[in-house]
C-alpha cells in the first residue's frame, strides 16, 4: 500500500479551502449562503486535495479506476478531480435555497474562481515539495 501523506494533505486543503471561503465573500453576497458555501467548499477542498496527494492510495481503494486507460495516470486523475471541484464548486454556488429567491443576484462565483480553486487542487502534489520545509514538524506525518 502507498506512503499516506496526511498532514500536508490536511494543511494545503485547509489553506485552499480558506482562501476559498476568503473569496466567497466577494462572490456570493446572500449571508446564509456564503456561510453554507464556504463550509461546503472548506470540507470539499481538504477532501479534494486528499485525494490530489495520495492517488496511490486512492488507485489502491478502488483499482478500477486505475484500471481505467487514460484516468489511471496519476496527472490525469488529479486533473480530473481538480475538473469535479471546479464543476462542484461552482454548482454548489448556484443552488438557491428557496424559489422565491430566484431573481436574488450575487449567488454565485465566478467561473474563474472556481476554475483556480480547481487548478489549486491540481497543483498541490506539485507544490508541497517548494512549502515542504515552511510547514511544522508536527504536520509531516
Amino acid at each position: 500500500m502507498a506512503d499516506l501523506i496526511i498532514g500536508p494533505a490536511l494543511a494545503l486543503g485547509l489553506i485552499i479551502g480558506a482562501y476559498e471561503a476568503i473569496v466567497v465573500h466577494r462572490d456570493v453576497s446572500v449571508p446564509t449562503h456564503r456561510f453554507g458555501h464556504m463550509f461546503h467548499a472548506l470540507i470539499l477542498s481538504v477532501i479534494f486535495v486528499f485525494c490530489s496527494m495520495n492517488v496511490d492510495f486512492v488507485f489502491g481503494l478502488l483499482p478500477a479506476i486505475k484500471a481505467i486507460p487514460i484516468l489511471g495516470s496519476a496527472l490525469v486523475f488529479r486533473i480530473v478531480i481538480g475538473l469535479i471541484a471546479a464543476i462542484k464548486i461552482h454548482a454548489v454556488s448556484k443552488v438557491i435555497p428557496g424559489a422565491a429567491m430566484t431573481q436574488v443576484k450575487g449567488l454565485s462565483e465566478t467561473w474563474f474562481h472556481s476554475l483556480l480553486i480547481g487548478a489549486l487542487i491540481v497543483a498541490a502534489p506539485y507544490l508541497y515539495p517548494f512549502i515542504a520545509g515552511a510547514l511544522p514538524a508536527w504536520l509531516k506525518f
